[in-house]
């Protein structure tokens, strides 16, 4: 039995006879690639599409949005470990034409991929996307970004829309604690602004891992090297998974919102929760 290479993301897996990548959605069986959770859809809902989160796409929409299993990162504080991190969790199959189908029936003009990552699963998305574009409904990605540039570049030309989470400004960080790779994902930023894809970004604020404010300046002043008007959504972690320092402080975000507004038109805040235990998002 020989060895294949999966060249979806910088990973680069080696895969042995039955074994699977880092993402563990992709393996080798009978030395060819074969894709186990194909059409696999673990999580779905209608959210406003303020929850992408796109504030500058559609304000006001709802979108139906569709989660995948698998993730190529193993972010210790993933918010959606139990879909990114778990291939044995709960899922019904479909296809390409009976997902979109569902969506055109229900009347949406728009769709997202979401969730977990969608990335990694980049044959079932492009039919997705291609059943899409033949039925006049706009595709939402929301993606770690963390993908080869020919995945990337196939995926974009068909993504009207994208929401990319810039997790730290850190090579180091993002291969030794996240398992992903910093160039790829501003490689994907950068790719996605100049096929015209309408992008958002997206900074989860990690507590003791990404919330000092020069390294926060860092992503603000990437994002605003590509476009002022890219806007910047910085969010407030909370304990999750393998992680489990205290949640991001409003007043942190704050203050980093107000330095990054020296740099970017629009900076939003938001997953803050209140004392009265209420979640808060601050648009302005």
């Amino acid at each position: 039995m020989g060895k294949i290479v999966c060249t979806n993301c910088p990973h680069t897996c080696t895969l042995t006879a039955a074994s699977r990548g880092r993402c563990s959605v992709r393996e080798n069986r009978n030395d060819a690639l074969f894709l186990p959770y194909y059409g696999m859809i673990t999580a779905s809902n209608i959210d406003p599409i303020e929850k992408k989160p796109l504030a500058h796409f559609r304000p006001g929409s709802y979108i139906p949005s569709f989660g995948f299993t698998g993730c190529n990162l193993q972010c210790p504080f993933c918010q959606n470990w139990q879909i990114s991190q778990n291939q044995n969790s709960a899922g019904e199959l479909t296809t390409p034409q009976k997902l979109i189908r569902c969506v055109s029936v229900m009347g949406f003009p728009q769709v997202a991929y979401t969730y977990s990552e969608p990335l990694v699963h980049p044959e079932f998305l492009l039919a997705c996307m291609h059943e899409a574009e033949q039925n006049d409904i706009a595709n939402v990605l929301v993606t770690n970004g963390c993908a080869a540039q020919e995945t990337a570049d196939a995926v974009l030309r068909k993504t009207q829309a994208a929401n990319i989470d810039l997790k730290c400004f850190s090579r180091e960080k993002y291969r030794d604690v996240l398992g992903g790779d910093l160039d790829a994902v501003l490689m994907f930023i950068e790719r996605a602004y100049a096929l015209n894809v309408h992008i958002e970004v997206t900074t989860l604020v990690v507590t003791d891992f990404n919330d000092a404010l020069e390294e926060l300046m860092q992503c603000a002043q990437f994002i605003a090297g590509i476009s002022p008007a890219i806007p910047w959504h910085i969010t407030a972690y909370h304990p999750a998974w393998k992680y489990h320092k205290k949640a991001t402080s409003g007043t942190l975000l704050k203050t980093v919102a107000e330095r990054a507004r020296d740099f970017l038109t629009n900076v939003h805040i938001g997953n803050v929760v209140t004392e009265k235990g209420e979640t808060h998002h601050d648009d302005a």
